[in-house]
């Protein structure tokens, strides 16, 4: 079906209050725990044949869930309309319309407003670098080049087979920011984040000697795509001063989330690749020869302060044979549940919004299929009910506690303790807030032998209460813990006047709040 529809987008929205107020929800020093999902394959209907939820239908469920889990945004992979389901979103040909698989406009509006409504923000992956090659789409439109440009060696993307967007168009441009300011003015959304930027700053992206156009200096870097990029972030931001723009960029281009006047490219955000990569092949070692490794643990703190870095474990990492989160961690059942919830209480720990893509809030098992719904079944069992269960207290957490988000992009939120403990494999941390407010003592151990009576300097004597411990009993984990907290004595270590000796559980992380 390749006709189009003309739609009156009449609504009357009940978001209100949200509006009003999501100038604090998005703002950067806010708790960002964004939970990504596709609408396609997130829970299905057993009762009719696995048809999909509509929009309305999901508007309920994912709510239930997301407040359950204590997210604090989604982010949709994306819902413009696209006639190949298996491109999950990403091969867009309906740049201003909502995909009729779910329903209407008006039910997508619905959904939006209900999410609003449930104090949860609303993201959309937007998909600006390419475009199908489908007839009845943006390719060769009039019979023209149109909207890519003629050269195959500019136009045409060899790793996806999709045409590539001619940016030095004015009405190429005004076509895609028009996309952009539509769905954050029509349908409310919070936040664009923004596919594959990567292509789109290299001319030579995916491409051998001989197969790009250098730009009139000779060099790769797309210019007329980065000024794009640069108009559609100020054009953004103008409009709407309370939403987040985020970037997928894969590259080290510097300044993908400073300001245009300073240089850079615009946005709020970008995700941090270079974390993601590095924590799952630390995580996928055996723990006896993670001490080899620790680098990869550690070394995201060197730049982590550089951009406005979100952390994400998203789709890409759990499909094309990649496995679940839980499948690559190594070791019995026990330990991989374990190494699973180590793993999320170093990530919202660490500096950086949060990004968690659906399914391993509870450890699905099987990677993502997007012809499938997820395994909710698996909920009944302990170990992922208690997976699950820990990501919902670390988010209640994390949103309840300053010193974990408001200097996320700040180097002076952040101290390390100890980050050469190679031979144990641990490290430790604190986390402090902008202003007053209790310190966070962070210990990770990735091995699953228990460090029993382990010192760590602290900045401050006093009590340090225990807040969450992943190996407690109600999430699967040994029980062994520190009965409530630790008191710190005038002992130095780790170069800090006081001291306070723990026990650091098997593959756990665990957090303290400082008192007095």
């Amino acid at each position: 079906r390749t006709a189009s529809r003309v739609w009156a987008l009449d609504y009357e929205w009940g978001d209100a209050e949200w509006m009003r107020s999501r100038r604090r929800a998005n703002a950067l020093d806010a708790p960002f725990a964004i939970y990504e999902l596709h609408l396609g394959s997130w829970r299905r209907d057993p009762d009719d044949r696995g048809r999909f939820l509509t929009y309305r239908e999901l508007a309920h469920a994912v709510g239930d869930h997301v407040v359950d889990a204590g997210f604090t945004h989604v982010e949709l992979l994306p819902v413009t309309e696209h006639p190949f389901y298996g491109s999950w979103g990403y091969q867009t040909t309906g740049y201003f319309a909502p995909t009729a698989r779910y329903g209407s406009p008006q039910d997508f509006m619905y959904f939006v407003d209900h999410l609003h409504q449930r104090g949860i923000g609303v993201i959309l992956d937007w998909v600006p670098s390419h475009f199908p090659t489908d007839e009845h789409g943006l390719a060769y439109f009039d019979g023209t080049h149109l909207y890519e440009h003629s050269d195959p060696r500019q136009g045409f993307h060899p790793e996806w087979a999709s045409c590539i967007f001619n940016y030095g168009r004015h009405e190429v441009r005004s076509f895609l920011m028009s996309s952009a300011l539509y769905w954050l003015d029509v349908y409310h959304l919070d936040g664009l984040r923004v596919d594959a930027v990567a292509s789109m700053l290299y001319l030579d992206y995916a491409r051998r000697d001989g197969e790009w156009v250098p730009n009139v200096y000779g060099g790769k870097e797309n210019l007329e795509a980065i000024t794009f990029i640069r108009d559609l972030n100020q054009a953004v931001y103008r409009e709407h001063p309370d939403v987040q723009t985020i970037a997928e960029e894969s590259t080290a281009w510097p300044a993908v989330s400073r300001p245009v006047h300073t240089g850079g490219l615009g946005f709020g955000m970008k995700w941090n690749m270079g974390w993601m990569h590095d924590t799952l092949a630390y995580n996928a070692n055996d723990p006896v020869f993670r001490k080899y490794h620790h680098g990869l643990l550690t070394f995201s703190l060197w730049y982590a302060f550089t951009e406005n870095f979100v952390l994400p474990l998203s789709h890409d990492e759990v499909v094309h044979g990649k496995g679940s989160l839980i499948g690559k961690m190594p070791g019995d059942d026990w330990q991989k549940s374990a190494g699973l919830r180590c793993l999320y209480g170093y990530m919202w720990s660490h500096p950086g919004k949060k990004l968690l893509f659906m399914g391993g809030e509870f450890g699905q098992r099987r990677e993502w299929q997007h012809d499938e719904d997820l395994e909710w079944h698996v909920m009944r069992h302990i170990e992922h009910r208690g997976i699950y269960d820990w990501v919902r207290d670390l988010n209640r957490f994390y949103r309840a506690t300053p010193a974990l988000f408001d200097q996320d992009f700040s180097p002076c939120g952040f101290e390390w303790i100890d980050f050469h403990d190679t031979a144990n494999s641990t490290i430790s941390f604190i986390r402090k807030p902008r202003s007053r407010g209790p310190l966070v003592l962070v210990a990770c151990n990735f091995t699953p032998v228990a460090r029993l009576q382990y010192r760590l300097g602290v900045p401050a004597g006093g009590f340090w209460r225990e807040q969450l411990n992943s190996d407690a009993t109600c999430y699967g984990g040994s029980g062994i813990g520190n009965l409530g907290g630790l008191h710190a004595v005038a002992e130095p270590s780790h170069g800090r006047p006081f001291s306070v000796m723990l026990n650091l559980p098997p593959l756990a992380a665990v957090l303290f709040t400082s008192e007095g």
